[in-house]
């Protein structure tokens, strides 16, 4: 990747400027949103390209320079209009309607190969309407993070937006929690949708059913096409989204991933995880496991995600029982839990090894699993990874050779939980099949990679970026989490 500073170019050439954007939020009027310009920066250093998401775009990697993405967006060359929208939330708890895109804007909506419509949302390139004080500028730390996140969290099969670009821009903002100066970025943000409940909030506070149901109609032909010929497509729609949202939930949880920051403007309408702050993926199984320093009362904690993201759905009820009734709306929540636990099963039963295993012994297994995981407070993601690094056909001779050879389980005797566990897991392996052994193995290979975002390796990773400007850690990171290692 060449860092270097990008030269002069011609715009004319650059494929993202050229790609087939669509005007679909664009064309709904501007009651959505407010037309903005990007901020000017004192310089632009390519420091990540998503290769990966090219191919979705039509586009070859080999054949797009760092200076097209710098000119696109680094220096927003060539594309108009640049819009921010406009929404409302709930904050911790209480309902905030100054908000709004404050330090970014939807940079254009391209239809991608797969046929489905994509955002390109900035973050971190200047103020707008809704910047209430701030200097709409994103850390490059910030930027780094989320990165990481959205790779490492797409890459563990949970259903996120990602990061196409980020660029340095030259800047050195002050922060409130930093002793000096750091540096600054723009990062573009690749999303499914950028509407979020808020957007669906802000028309209920200004008391305009009619521009809800607009907004509600382009939601479901643009992101639900499937219902958009259905008599009952709203109350589908609800329905629908309800179970995006538990399944959701259910991959943030079995990939020990705690959010932080479970607002309704970072719940988005199409059910996909976005806008990483200060996410943590959890060291052990802790229920109260909190990844944001200012969550003072742990409502956002690590168990506590299922119910908010529940809660988050019931809140919307209020703007959507405009064109909703509530009975159905009441209904469509309903059945939130059962699609949470049956796939947060399903994700458990894969990181133990099982594509599929009948109950009653699937539900024991995944409880006598998180009680082990709790009690022992060993490591949540190294407990998985030593399952497939030390998995063997032996384990079916007798409960005493699961995980003899890894060094992170108790003595034999030490705990009860552990010894029942191995019982169990000896009795359901010698229900497959000797052919069936090697597809397990395979499965707990695939489920349960070794390079895990905990604290310790995001801040050493961002070390070797302060203090030598040393980028090779980072990318070395993105590669192993890229490929599974």
């Amino acid at each position: 990747m060449t860092l270097a500073e990008t030269p002069n170019y011609k715009n004319s050439s650059n494929p993202f400027l050229t790609l087939n954007y669509e005007s679909a939020l664009e064309s709904l009027g501007d009651d959505y949103y407010d037309e903005v310009a990007a901020a000017e920066f004192p310089q632009h250093i390519l420091r990540w390209r998503n290769d990966a998401l090219l191919p979705r775009l039509g586009l070859d990697p080999e054949a797009v320079t760092d200076e097209d993405f710098i000119i696109a967006f680094g220096k927003f060359q060539g594309r108009k209009p640049l819009l921010a929208l406009r929404y409302h939330g709930y904050q911790f708890g209480e309902y905030n309607r100054q908000l709004g895109d404050g330090r970014g804007f939807l940079y254009g909506q391209v239809r991608a190969s797969d046929g489905e419509l994509y955002d390109f949302g900035t973050k971190g390139s200047g103020r707008t309407p809704y910047s209430r004080g701030g200097d709409g500028m994103l850390t490059l730390k910030g930027g780094v993070r989320e990165v990481l996140a959205a790779e490492a969290l797409h890459y563990l099969g949970v259903r996120t937006s990602r990061c196409l670009t980020m660029i340095e821009t030259g800047l050195s903002l002050w922060r409130g929690d930093e002793p000096s100066p750091t540096r600054s970025c723009v990062m573009v943000r690749m999303s499914s949708s950028h509407l979020r409940f808020g957007t669906f909030e802000r028309l209920h506070y200004l008391q305009r059913p009619d521009l809800t149901k607009k907004l509600l109609d382009h939601v479901i032909e643009q992101y639900y096409p499937h219902l958009n010929a259905q008599q009952d497509k709203y109350v589908l729609f609800y329905a629908e989204l309800v179970e995006r949202f538990a399944k959701l939930a259910a991959q943030w949880m079995a990939a020990g991933f705690c959010h932080a920051v479970l607002n309704t403007d970072n719940m988005s309408i199409t059910g996909e995880s976005f806008d990483y702050g200060p996410y943590a993926f959890i060291p052990t199984y802790d229920p109260y496991f909190t990844a944001a320093y200012f969550d003072y009362y742990r409502r956002y904690c690590y168990s506590h995600q299922p119910s908010i993201c529940k809660l988050n759905l019931e809140m919307l009820q209020e703007p959507l029982k405009a064109i909703i009734d509530k009975g159905e709306l009441e209904a469509g929540l309903a059945s939130f839990d059962e699609y949470y636990y049956a796939e947060y099963s399903s994700l458990m039963l894969k990181k133990l090894g099982f594509e599929q295993l009948q109950n009653p012994e699937a539900n024991e297994l995944v409880n006598l699993t998180v009680e082990f995981l709790q009690d022992s407070q060993v490591g949540y993601h190294q407990f998985f990874y030593e399952m497939a690094r030390t998995f063997s056909s032996k384990w079916r001779d007798e409960p005493g050779f699961v995980l003899n050879n890894s060094d992170i389980v108790p003595v034999p005797g030490a705990s009860a939980i552990f010894d029942n566990w191995c019982i169990l897991y000896h009795k359901i392996l010698n229900g497959f099949d000797c052919d069936r052994i090697d597809v397990i193995a395979q499965t707990l290979a695939d489920q349960n990679p070794k390079t895990v975002l905990l604290r310790p390796v995001i801040e050493s990773t961002w070390e070797a970026i302060a203090q030598e400007d040393n980028w090779q850690p980072f990318y070395e990171l993105v590669k192993q989490i890229q490929s599974r290692s």
